[in-house]
């Protein structure tokens, strides 16, 4: 239906109760526009025309890294590394084991897998060279344990995974896989040590968003505020604002790569309250989370966009940019370190030392945080709730809070037409009369206005987006 001034039966109008039903010369009080918090972070990618709608970039993978996997490898002893042999390391056979037991049945584990060679005893480590093939098709449960680590899930033998290829020792930091990998040469050199390069294609595609309003003659002649068409259209440039800043902000929660959950949980269906270790983010997830981090090599330095016309380009450092919601505010304010210290550091502390983000209220180890007043959630997507300590749900189940960490050059926002720097909205206004006169509106007394944009996200680098899935306090 189209906004009006009132109906025939003397109903207020339909945007709202008027102040009066004269001139009234007063200025309307507007609600501040809402700030954007994730798209001056983007790095801005530009579609041009004629090329489809969906861009495609190479990502190629370092030497020394699991991920570059490649049939290229031949060892320092001229052997051919197939990538079809997974060497694995039982690094628990070299603990201590209360019951000896318990040791004989880890040594039983690697025989059973590996029935091809001699048993095995002693100590360990062992290291097991087999077909991913074989191993997937063992029915034993030690098998399924090994397949669970190479689905990245920690098991409970202790393992470590490495894929034969030709990235030498990939991603290893054990000093035994290391030197057995070195790529060494004699005297008379030879065709050895051949290592091969890896790349990944990274794809993004854009979309068409848009909304219109409709209104009268009259909403315009005899509305309370004389400037009705003004606030409308800043109203909907807000609108449309806040609407790519939820469909980013969701992009990125899907798209990151380093999930961190809390307490015992280990899945989103685990998350719970109850018991001794609730899922409630401590001070030990935030180091625990920056040590992943930097194992992804994720920069402690990002760039973000500021200013009226987003044309001014600042660095932050010392940290990385962290999001979280009003509903987690109140429960870091409150948070100790392993000292039994206040972790929380509040912005005014270092305000003077650098530039604040908008919305940052302050510090936790290497994390700035900021506060999104919008920031989205899962509802009863965690377990069921039971006796309940405090903690938001929904349905029975309990809520499960992001708290989202951006880094440098992880994403990238596709526009059409634009070079990020100017506004990207296009507005279209008919105003009521001619223009819009036509069979279904003969008088010309109806206008409207509309507006629409194109939008996609990339994600770049997902190991550089991480969340750390917590229970918030009611």
């Amino acid at each position: 239906m189209a906004q009006i001034y009132n109906d025939p039966n003397g109903n207020p109008s339909t945007i709202g109760t008027q102040f009066e039903t004269f001139f009234w010369h007063k200025k309307a009080l507007i609600e501040a526009k809402k700030d954007m918090y994730f798209m001056p972070m983007a790095d801005v990618m530009s579609m041009p025309k004629h090329y489809g709608k969906e861009i495609r970039v190479y990502h190629y993978i370092p030497l020394l890294d699991d991920r570059n996997i490649n049939d290229q490898g031949i060892d320092a002893a001229g052997a051919v590394i197939s990538i079809s042999d997974y060497f694995i390391t039982f690094q628990n056979l070299t603990y201590s084991f209360a019951v000896e037991a318990d040791a004989d049945a880890f040594r039983d584990a690697v025989n059973a897998i590996e029935a091809s060679v001699a048993a095995k005893s002693g100590a360990g480590p062992w290291v097991v060279t087999m077909s991913k093939d074989n191993l997937v098709a063992g029915t034993l449960t030690e098998t399924n344990l090994v397949q669970t680590e190479l689905d990245g899930v920690t098991g409970t033998l202790g393992i470590d995974v490495l894929q034969g290829s030709g990235n030498l020792y990939g991603s290893s930091k054990d000093v035994g896989t290391i030197t057995g990998k070195l790529p060494t040469l004699t005297e008379v050199g030879g065709r050895v040590n051949r290592v091969g390069f890896t790349r990944i294609q990274r794809t993004g595609t854009i979309a068409k968003f848009g909304f219109f309003t409709e209104f009268t003659q009259e909403s315009f002649d005899f509305d309370s505020d004389e400037d009705l068409y003004g606030h409308l259209s800043r109203e909907m440039v807000t609108g449309a604002t806040q609407l790519t800043e939820a469909v980013l902000q969701a992009d990125l929660l899907a798209g990151a790569g380093t999930i961190l959950y809390t307490g015992t949980a280990v899945s989103n269906i685990t998350m719970t309250g109850e018991g001794g270790n609730p899922s409630k983010v401590v001070y030990d997830d935030f180091m625990r989370l920056s040590i992943m981090l930097d194992e992804n090599r994720t920069p402690k330095q990002s760039k973000y966009i500021s200013g009226s016309r987003m044309i001014d380009t600042k660095t932050i450092s010392s940290g990385r940019v962290m999001y979280i919601g009003t509903e987690l505010q109140m429960m870091l304010n409150k948070m100790e370190d392993s000292f039994n210290n206040q972790a929380f550091i509040h912005a005014h502390q270092y305000a003077d030392a650098g530039s604040l983000m908008n919305g940052e209220i302050g510090t936790i180890d290497q994390f700035r945080i900021i506060v999104v007043p919008e920031m989205l959630h899962w509802a009863g997507a965690g377990g069921a709730v039971g006796t309940n300590p405090g903690y938001r749900a929904t349905a029975d189940n309990y809520d499960i809070f992001p708290m989202l960490v951006v880094g440098a050059e992880s994403f990238t926002t596709i526009g059409f037409q634009t070079d990020g720097k100017t506004v990207k909205f296009k507005i279209t206004t008919k105003m009521p009369g001619k223009e819009t006169a036509d069979r279904t509106d003969p008088y010309g007394e109806t206008g409207f206005s509309s507006i629409k944009w194109y939008y996609g996200t990339m994600i770049l680098r997902p190991e550089r987006l991480a969340l750390i899935k917590t229970l918030a306090e009611q």
